[in-house]
């Protein structure tokens, strides 16, 4: 069984304030006597579910098309917070083996939220929870709020904490009627030459 866990693109989708909204231009239509249907998309690389490189928020760091594809396609956990909002600590994890798999995703209230909304509030990782998690031997974070660090933010302390643990960041995924467990994860980013990011289709396929 295979669950989709990419939001769909549409010009109805949020994006983080003041990001380009996702636009598709029909240049040609077939019901218009042309020889195809050819469209011109438009959106920010952090659109949707997507991977942050460490060239978002760093500097002298690598960008999208020089990240392992091994890291984004593996063996992932899905553990659900309770929580909507505010910073996530090792004690919102206790309990949970970490050895079962190098990548962990979080569930939280986000992906009942509506698409067409930007959500104000919802969780993140305080840097404990970063370094923690290192120690763990997660390599990605995957989350359904649209970034690991809050709206407010100026330092982006979350993407900082998470790079320096070598723990790569996806964001905005959807974990709605997925049941916790143990998954194959496919979330491969675009190759795109200097990129700071890449939209995704990400995917879990049941163990």
């Amino acid at each position: 069984m295979i669950f989709d866990i990419s939001r769909s693109l549409s010009p109805v989708i949020a994006v983080w304030p003041g990001d380009t909204s996702f636009s598709l231009k029909h240049d040609l239509k077939r019901s218009q006597g042309d020889l195809t249907n050819l469209s011109t998309l438009t959106l920010s690389a952090h659109t949707g579910a997507h991977i942050d490189a460490p060239c978002h928020f760093s500097d002298d760091v690598p960008a999208i098309d020089k990240l392992p594809l091994s890291t984004f396609w593996g063996v992932a956990r899905i553990v659900t917070v309770n929580k909507a909002d505010g910073p996530l600590t090792p004690d919102d994890f206790a309990g949970v083996d970490f050895s079962l798999a190098p990548r962990l995703l979080i569930h939280s209230p986000a992906s009942e939220s509506d698409p067409a909304r930007f959500p104000e509030k919802f969780i993140y990782p305080a840097p404990e929870l970063a370094d923690f998690l290192g120690a763990q031997g997660i390599i990605l974070l995957g989350v359904d709020a649209p970034s690991v660090d809050p709206v407010e933010s100026k330092t982006l302390t979350g993407h900082h904490a998470l790079l320096k643990n070598n723990i790569a960041i996806l964001e905005g995924l959807i974990l709605r009627g997925v049941p916790d467990g143990i998954y194959e994860l496919v979330a491969l980013p675009l190759k795109i030459v200097g990129g700071d990011g890449s939209p995704v289709r990400a995917a879990l396929r049941v163990k």
